[in-house]
C-alpha cells in the first residue's frame, strides 16, 4: 500500500486508473515499521493465501465490441488448434489473447511483408508452450502462416510445431520452450539494440530505436535462468526491454501457491526494474495499453508488467490447471464459443471485421518501414561507411579480406597455452569485425577474452563490446543467442569447459536454432590441475560432440586455433564450442589451419617414409604427446603416423576415401584424449582416456597418474602392433 505523500508521477498525471507503478527502492528506502501486505484484487478472480479461488467483483472492461471480437477470435482459434491436434496448451493463449491483441494492433512496429526489417520491434514468447497464440497472431498479421498451417498444428512437417522454432516459422524470433530461455534471449536482444543505437545512430538519424517485448509465465520465473538474466538487465539499465508476466497463478500441478509464493514485483524491484501491475488482464484493453506506454516511456530501467489473467478464459476449466495442457473437449469448446459470442459449432473462423483490423496494422507497418528506409537512404549519403557496415552485418556477410588479419604460428614459436593463443586470434578478428561482442562469466583473466582497446558494455557505455556477464553461465549463453537472433552480431561467451554443463541448455538451443555463437571453454581437461575433479571436465566433450549442428573443436596449437575460428566464422548457421588448454603446448610441425575443417588430418608421417604400422591420433594438449611417442616408436623400429583430430565428428562428413587415407584399414589406431573415451570406439581400436573423475594435483602428476605420457602411448601402440588379435586389423566404424 502506498504511503501518504508518495504518489507516483503517473498518479499525478491522472493516468492511474488501476495502473500502479512501483517506486524505485533507492528513492523510497524501507522504514523500520513492517509494511502492510498487499491485497491484490484481480479481474475475474483472485487467490487466497492457500491458492483457492475466491469470487471478486467483476472488473470494468474498457474493450469495445470490436476489441472483444478480435480477442475472442484469438481465444477460439487457440482452442480449435489444440482440439484438432488433440495435443497442446489452450489455457495460456486464451488468457493472453487480450495483451497479444494490444501488442499486435496498438503497440508493436512490424511489417509482415518484410519480416527481417532490422528496426522492427521484437516479440518473444518465453512460455513457448503457448505458441498457438503466436501462430495465430502471425496469421492474422499477414505473415506466411496460413489457416491451413493453424489447422496442422503439431503435425509432422508443419510450420506450426509444438513450440516456436525460429528456423521453421517466419516471424518467430527465437526458439523457446525450455522455460526462462526467452527472458534471457530478450535481454540479449535489448543489448543488441542498445549497442547498435550507441554505435550508429546520429543526430537526426535514430536508425535503431526498436523495443523488445517478452511474454513469460510463472515457470519462467521459477527457472533460475530468468533471475540471472533479469539481474544483469537491471544492472545494465536496459530500458528498451519490457517483460510481460502472465500472472495467472496456475502451474501444471495446480495453484502456484503449492511451490511459488514469492513476491515477483518486489523481486524485480530489487533487480532495479520498473514494475507495473495490471489487474484487468482479461479485458481492460485501455489499462494494458497505458501500462505498455508507461514502459516505453521509461528511460533508465527495464520494465515488467505483472498482468493478472485467467488461464483458459471463457471455458468451464478457466482458472484451473485443467486448461493448461490438454484440449478443452468438444462440449466445453462449443459452450466456450457460445459464451464468447462465437458460433458454437463453427471452427477456425476469423470474421471479416477482425481481418480488417489486422490488415490495417500490416499497412501501417509497411508505411513505417518505408519511412525508415527513406531515413536509411539519407543516412547512407551522409555516412556511407557506417551504412555499408550495417548492411554487411545484417546480411550475415564477413568483411572482405578478413582472413588476412589472422595471425600465423610456426614450430619456432615458444610453447604457450591454447587459451592464450585464442586471445591473439580473437583480438585480431575483433579489430576488423565490429559485430564481435561477448564476454566471460567472471573469468576474464583465466578465459583470456578481453578485447584490446574496447570498453565494457555498461549502462553508461552501451557502445562497448565486452560484456561482464558475472557468474551467470546459463543466462550468458542464452543472452548470446538473443544477440545473434537480433541480427548483425557474432557473439562469444566464455567459462571453464566443466561449466558448459551450466549453460548447456542454451548451447543446445543455439544448435537447434541455427544461431552462430562461439562458446570459449578454457581449462579443458585434467590439465586444469590443482582445482581438482569439481572443475576438471571428463564427460563434457562427448556431450558436446553428441549434439547435432554443434561444432566441438579442441585445437592442438596456434595454427589449429586459427583454424577453429575460421571454421566457426564460416559456418553461419552453426554454433561452436572451442576447447582450450590451461597448460602450455608446443607449436607442431605439420599443423594446419585448413585441416581443422576436415575434422582430422595427417599431422606427421613416419620418419623415413613408408606405410605406417600404427596410427597415433590425438586432440588438443595430448597431440604433442603423440608426436613424441612416434619418435620413441621409431627408435624401436615401429613406424607411427600422427593424426591430429581437432574436430573429430567432422571426419564423418568427409568422403570415405579420405577417411581411409587418414586412418588406413588394417592399421591399428590409438586415440589419446584427457577426457572420457566415450565415442572414440568409432575412430580407434584403443583409447587412452579417462574412465574416472580426476584428482587435485599439479597437472604433470595427473597426466602421469592417468597414463597420458609418451611412455604409455608408445607401450599401447607397441602392444597393438605386435598383437595377434585380429581386432587391431579390423575396419573401424568410420570406414563404413
Amino acid at each position: 500500500m502506498a504511503r501518504k505523500g508518495t504518489a507516483t508521477r503517473y498518479q499525478n498525471r491522472g493516468v492511474m486508473g488501476r495502473l500502479r507503478r512501483a517506486r524505485p527502492p533507492d528513492v523510497f528506502p524501507r522504514t523500520t515499521a513492517p509494511r502492510r501486505p498487499r491485497n491484490i484484487a484481480m479481474s475475474k478472480r483472485t487467490s487466497s493465501p492457500n491458492g483457492a479461488k475466491q469470487a471478486t467483483k467483476k472488473s470494468r472492461s474498457s474493450a469495445t465490441p470490436l476489441d472483444t471480437k478480435c480477442i475472442n477470435t484469438v481465444r477460439c482459434l487457440a482452442a480449435d488448434m489444440v482440439q484438432k491436434a488433440n495435443s497442446g496448451h489452450p489455457g495460456a493463449p486464451m488468457g493472453l489473447a487480450p495483451i497479444a491483441y494490444v501488442l499486435w494492433t496498438k503497440v508493436m512496429r512490424y511489417n509482415p511483408a518484410s519480416p527481417k526489417w532490422m528496426n522492427r520491434d521484437r516479440f518473444i514468447l518465453s512460455n513457448g508452450h503457448g505458441c498457438a497464440l503466436q501462430y495465430i497472431m502471425l496469421h492474422l498479421a499477414g505473415y506466411k502462416v496460413s489457416m491451413e498451417d493453424l489447422q496442422n498444428f503439431r503435425q509432422l512437417g508443419s510450420i506450426t510445431p509444438g513450440h516456436p522454432e525460429n528456423h521453421v516459422t517466419e516471424g518467430i524470433e527465437v526458439t523457446t520452450g525450455p522455460l526462462g530461455q526467452g527472458v534471457a534471449n530478450g535481454v540479449g536482444m535489448a543489448i543488441a539494440q542498445a549497442h547498435l543505437a550507441a554505435t550508429y545512430n546520429k543526430p537526426g538519424f535514430d536508425l535503431f530505436d526498436s523495443h523488445i517485448y517478452v511474454i513469460c509465465g510463472d515457470g519462467c520465473h521459477m527457472e533460475g535462468l530468468s533471475g540471472e538474466a533479469a539481474s544483469l538487465a537491471g544492472h545494465l539499465g536496459l530500458a528498451n526491454l519490457t517483460l510481460i508476466y502472465d500472472d495467472n497463478k496456475i502451474s501444471i500441478d495446480g495453484p502456484t501457491s503449492l511451490s511459488f509464493t514469492e513476491d515477483v514485483q518486489k523481486r524485480y524491484e530489487a533487480y532495479g526494474w520498473h514494475t507495473v501491475v495490471v489487474e484487468g488482464g482479461d479485458d481492460d484493453v485501455a489499462e494494458m495499453e497505458r501500462a505498455l506506454a508507461a514502459c516505453k516511456q521509461e528511460r533508465t530501467r527495464p520494465s515488467i508488467v505483472l498482468l493478472r489473467t485467467t488461464i483458459g478464459f471463457g471455458s468451464s476449466k478457466a482458472g484451473s490447471e485443467k486448461s493448461h495442457g490438454a484440449p478443452l473437449g468438444a462440449d466445453d469448446l462449443a459452450n466456450t464459443k457460445e459464451k464468447l459470442g462465437m458460433a458454437r459449432d463453427a471452427t477456425f473462423v476469423v470474421p471479416d471485421e477482425v481481418r480488417a483490423v489486422y490488415a490495417a496494422c500490416s499497412e501501417a507497418g509497411a508505411a513505417a518501414e518505408s519511412a525508415w528506409g527513406a531515413l536509411f537512404d539519407r543516412y547512407s549519403k551522409q555516412f556511407p561507411g557506417e551504412a555499408a557496415e550495417i548492411t554487411r552485418r545484417f546480411s550475415n556477410q564477413l568483411p572482405a579480406g578478413w582472413k588476412d588479419a589472422l595471425p600465423s604460428f610456426s614450430p619456432a614459436d615458444k610453447p604457450i597455452a591454447t587459451r592464450k593463443l585464442h586471445q591473439k586470434v580473437l583480438d585480431k578478428l575483433a579489430g576488423i569485425m565490429p559485430e564481435i561482442i561477448g564476454g566471460s562469466a567472471d573469468l576474464t583473466p583465466s578465459n583470456m577474452t578481453a578485447l584490446t582497446g574496447n570498453v565494457d558494455f555498461q549502462r553508461a557505455t552501451p557502445e562497448g563490446r565486452y560484456i561482464r556477464f558475472g557468474v551467470r553461465e546459463h543466462a550468458m549463453a542464452a543472452i548470446c543467442n538473443g544477440l545473434t537472433a537480433y541480427g548483425g552480431f557474432l557473439p562469444y561467451h566464455a567459462t571453464f569447459l566443466n561449466f558448459l554443463s551450466y549453460n548447456w541448455p542454451s548451447i543446445r538451443l543455439a544448435a537447434l536454432s541455427q544461431l552462430r555463437t562461439i562458446a570459449i571453454m578454457t581449462h579443458d581437461s585434467i590439465g586444469l590441475g590443482e582445482d581438482g575433479p569439481t572443475h576438471q571436465p571428463v564427460e563434457i566433450l562427448p556431450l558436446a560432440r553428441a549434439c547435432p549442428n554443434l561444432l566441438t573443436i579442441r585445437p592442438a596449437d596456434g595454427q589449429e586455433t586459427v583454424g577453429a575460428y575460421v571454421l566457426s566464422l564460416e559456418r553461419a548457421a552453426t554454433p561452436s564450442v572451442h576447447c582450450y588448454s590451461r597448460q602450455d603446448v608446443p607449436h607442431l610441425e605439420g599443423s594446419s589451419v585448413d585441416g581443422v575443417a576436415r575434422g582430422a588430418y595427417v599431422l606427421q608421417e613416419p620418419a623415413g617414409g613408408g606405410n605406417p604400422d600404427v596410427v597415433l591420433m590425438g586432440t588438443g594438449s595430448e597431440t604433442h604427446l603423440c608426436v613424441d611417442a612416434a619418435k620413441q616408436l621409431a627408435a624401436a623400429g615401429i613406424k607411427a603416423r600422427v593424426v591430429s583430430a581437432p574436430a573429430i565428428t567432422l571426419l564423418d562428413a568427409q568422403p570415405v576415401a579420405y577417411r581411409a587415407q587418414v586412418l588406413p584399414v588394417g592399421v591399428p589406431v590409438i586415440s589419446v584424449e584427457a577426457s572420457s573415451g566415450f565415442g572414440w570406439h568409432r575412430y580407434s581400436h584403443t583409447n587412452i582416456g579417462m574412465s574416472t573423475f580426476g584428482a587435485s594435483a599439479p597437472y604433470q602428476h595427473l597426466y602421469k597418474h592417468f597414463g597420458f605420457t609418451v611412455d604409455n602411448i608408445a607401450a599401447k601402440a607397441t602392444e597393438a602392433v605386435r598383437s595377434s588379435n585380429a581386432y587391431f586389423k579390423s575396419p573401424l566404424a568410420i570406414h563404413a
